[in-house]
Formats: structure tokens, sequence, C-alpha cells
């Protein structure tokens, strides 16, 4: 399995948890298990990391999502936020430019034409900005 579809199937677990407001154990099971041992790994630590920082990462997205209100916000949106600022911020192994590229590409597929550019704005502002999140 590639990195980019480990990279999808976390981002999907982060939208499911937000939706159902709790992790299901089935889900991430069932993702886990055509995944190597090197990329479950990265699963692991993009996917509880983002659990466990998630207050932090909701913080970042309200910061630079000046122009919406956090809470009408597309959970899709904020799903690849997510993976993509945790990426960002803890994973020094990625560079940014594909973190962001990343989510760029999947919410080409799984979001609104315009979430792109929004996207990109606020991870860019993240970016600009990384040394006041660490």
């Amino acid at each position: 399995m590639s990195r980019r579809s480990v990279r999808e199937s976390v981002f999907k677990l982060v939208y499911e948890t937000d939706v159902c407001g709790e992790m299901n154990d089935l889900s991430i099971s069932e993702a886990l298990k055509d995944i190597g041992d090197d990329d479950k790994k990265y699963f692991n630590d993009v996917f509880f990391g983002i659990v466990d920082n998630l207050k932090k990462l909701e913080e970042i997205v309200k910061k630079y999502a000046r122009a919406y209100d956090f809470d009408r916000l597309y959970k899709v949106d904020k799903a690849l936020l997510y993976v993509a600022i945790y990426e960002i911020l803890y994973m020094d192994d990625i560079p940014y430019k594909v973190s962001v590229n990343e989510a760029l590409e999947l919410s080409k597929i799984y979001s609104t034409p315009k979430s792109a550019n929004y996207i990109n704005g606020i991870l860019a502002s993240v970016i600009k900005n990384m040394e006041e999140h660490k």
C-alpha cells in the first residue's frame, strides 16, 4: 500500500471519528489489515497523534479560519487539515510540501471545488507561523 493510500485511510478515520464523536475499533482494524509494518507506524503515529492533539489542532484551524465559523467548516476539510497540520508540526521526516500537496489532492476528491484554495491558505499560514505552534 502506498503512503498516499495510508494517508487517505488516516483521513477517512479522522473524518469518521469527528462525525461519530468517538473512535471505532472495528474501522481502525479494517484500515490496518492491508497495511505493511512500515506504514502501520506512520498510520498509528498520525491517527493517534491527531486524536491525542485534537484540541490543539482545532485551535490552530480556528485561528486561521477567520472568515468562517469553525463549527460550520466542512468536516471533510477539517479532517484534511488535521492530517496535514499534524504532519507539518510533528512528522519531521515528511516535507511540508508533501503534506500540503496530499491534502489538496484529497480535497479535490472528497470536498468542494473551492476547498483546495481554502485549505492551502490555512496550511500556508500554519507553515509561516509554525514555531508558535510547536
